[in-house]
């Protein structure tokens, strides 16, 4: 039959109706496929809409990770950030004017393979190198921007990149801005092999000149940076941050382990290990980049001169007191010395942490003393004093036995002075006042800290800090115990709290070494004249500050105002003068002694 179709069964169908099924199947199949392809698309769209934490490994939304800075919002790992939206981050909005942007770029070894490999890097990132420089402008004020971005090549830094920093550090040099530079790299570019190398030279002569220029330079570190740029421009800041959790170190974890065989431990080169060790200032939360940055930019724009901000001061001064201490004496009643000793060791008493958080607006630490370790019996960082930025350092004790022990009773080790030397040397090169708050019985005297050159770090504060050209206000809060105090109190003046001790040992230690008999430490306390009114009568001191009755939580508020006022008497006699003025003045006043 011409007009049947036999089936696979055998069976004879008319054609017209074979067609008929034929045409109904094949119809089906092509709606089966155009259902895959719906359910692919519709899974395609679902993917760009959700992103993995690349440390819990969790699905997540991905406009919420893009909402909370590209931060994980169920672990609180950081996503690393591509370049475009890093400008977002920190940039007033289309403020950013990319520099050197179309630089040559060559294969200086004829490595083979290499020119390839940029052109990929190229294709798949938008970027013409790893590093992209310009200017932008942060709540207004002008910075240099440097970002390092991980897709083009692990960022690593070969001469194109090196080439790029240089100038651009050159130009922010000549344009007088402050740097900021988001550090990420694998380290040096193996394919440009000691050319590649030269880069961490070349970089790092560049920054000395912007410093040597007064201007500020501040590197946040990203994850990961190792290698070459670790080694360069990454660790050479004024300030020095990273994001949580960054890895940072010179030789990465991967090489440490096929080099010499060893493991890591947990939690080795990060961030948080980095500022344990004294070795950056500290960690910045994105939420809190830009306010830092900002932040940052304000504390160092230094005056060529020293002209304080214009402090609204009564010449006449006139402190009013609270009205619960209006009844209170000015001064306490007179305790003897040996009372005064005892009193200025009672846990209880004020630290220099209860009178910055009244005296100073906006105080942010800084850490370590960038070879060792962060000292915590030495604290320090930048703050506002009613407008104009100053530098605090000052010793800490502890309020309870655990913090106590945290801060080894307020006894500095060698990198606790070094700290306070590297803060009181960046206070000058910005021309910041300098406060320094003194409490501690002593510097520490153990192996460890002999064996860091505790003698040598003490001597050099002394020698630095008697030359510095900025004012430099010092404060004995507490005891005032021998070397270890004078090693942050070398003062253009030198005050002390009424009830505030200052001598050149222990009484204990003198009446150890005088009479061979500790236990006449109350009657070597009485002649060793060490109270605050002993030594403004020998003029070792200009002020003494009342404490109304005793320092304690009541009166804490009360004298950090009297402070207050008085620090800003203090610098308002500063302002005009010359670093060489200040200088010489302080020079001279040890000199009488």
């Amino acid at each position: 039959m011409e007009n049947a179709q036999i089936t696979k069964t055998g069976r004879r169908f008319p054609l017209n109706l074979y067609n008929k099924l034929e045409n109904k199947l094949k119809n089906k199949d092509a709606g089966k496929e155009s259902f895959s392809e719906k359910q692919t698309e519709k899974q395609t769209e679902e993917d760009k809409n959700v992103v993995k934490c690349p440390k819990c490994g969790k699905v997540l939304d991905k406009a919420t990770v893009i909402k909370k800075k590209y931060v994980c919002y169920e672990c609180g790992a950081y996503f690393r950030v591509r370049t475009n939206n890093r400008i977002r981050m920190v940039a007033d909005y289309k403020t950013f004017e990319p520099w050197f942007e179309d630089m040559a770029v060559s294969n200086p070894l004829n490595f083979e393979g290499y020119e390839e490999k940029l052109a990929a890097a190229r294709e798949k990132t938008g970027l013409k190198e790893a590093v992209t420089v310009g200017r932008c402008k942060v709540f207004g004020e002008d910075i240099m921007l440097g970002i390092c971005d991980s897709r083009f090549m692990m960022a690593s830094m070969g001469h194109v990149v090196g080439e790029k920093l240089t100038l651009a550090i050159e130009k922010a040099t000549e344009l007088k801005l402050p740097i900021f530079i988001f550090c990420c790299s694998g380290g040096a570019r193996m394919q440009e092999g000691i050319v590649s190398l030269m880069q961490m030279a070349k970089t790092s002569a560049a920054l000395k000149k912007h410093s040597e220029a007064g201007l500020f330079y501040c590197s946040i570190l990203t994850d990961p940076t190792t290698g070459g740029v670790t080694a360069s421009f990454a660790m050479l800041g004024d300030v020095i941050m990273a994001e949580p959790g960054a890895l940072v170190g010179f030789a990465g974890p991967r090489v440490i382990k096929q080099t010499i065989g060893q493991e890591l431990p947990e939690g080795f080169q990060t961030a948080e290990f980095l500022v344990e060790h004294g070795i950056i200032d500290g960690i910045v939360k994105r939420e809190n980049l830009k306010k830092t940055i900002y932040f940052l930019i304000k504390t160092h724009q230094c005056n060529e001169k020293q002209e304080f901000a214009d402090f609204k001061t009564n010449d006449d001064f006139h402190f009013e007191l609270s009205e619960t201490l209006k009844e209170q004496a000015w001064y306490s009643n007179p305790r003897s010395a040996w009372e005064k000793v005892l009193g200025v060791r009672k846990v209880e008493r004020p630290s220099a942490s209860d009178y910055i958080s009244y005296i100073f607006d906006n105080f942010v630490e800084a850490h370590g003393d960038r070879a060792f370790h962060d000292d915590a019996a030495i604290v320090g960082g930048l703050a506002f004093i009613d407008g104009q930025p100053v530098t605090v350092i000052a010793d800490e004790k502890g309020k309870d036995f655990k913090e106590c022990q945290e801060r080894n009773f307020g006894m500095p080790k060698p990198e606790g002075y070094r700290k306070a030397l590297r803060l009181m040397k960046q206070a000058e090169k910005f021309n910041r006042p300098i406060i320094s708050f003194v409490n501690t019985s002593g510097a520490f005297c153990g192996i460890d800290a002999e064996e860091r050159g505790q003698g040598e770090a003490i001597a050099r504060n002394l020698l630095e800090m008697s030359a510095l050209k900025v004012p430099v206000l010092c404060i004995l809060i507490g005891e005032g115990g021998s070397g270890g105090a004078l090693a942050t109190a070398v003062g253009n003046e030198v005050w002390m709290m009424e009830n505030a001790t200052y001598s050149i040992l222990s009484p204990e230690g003198f009446a150890s070494i005088l009479w061979k008999d500790s236990n006449r430490a109350q009657e070597a306390s009485e002649v060793m004249n060490i109270t605050a009114q002993d030594l403004k009568r020998l003029g070792v001191i200009e002020q003494i500050i009342p404490e109304f009755g005793g320092a304690d939580r009541k009166t804490t508020q009360a004298i950090a105002g009297y402070m207050k006022e008085n620090i800003k008497l203090f610098l308002k006699k500063y302002s005009g003068k010359s670093g060489e003025e200040i200088a010489q003045e302080r020079y001279d006043r040890f000199r009488h002694f």
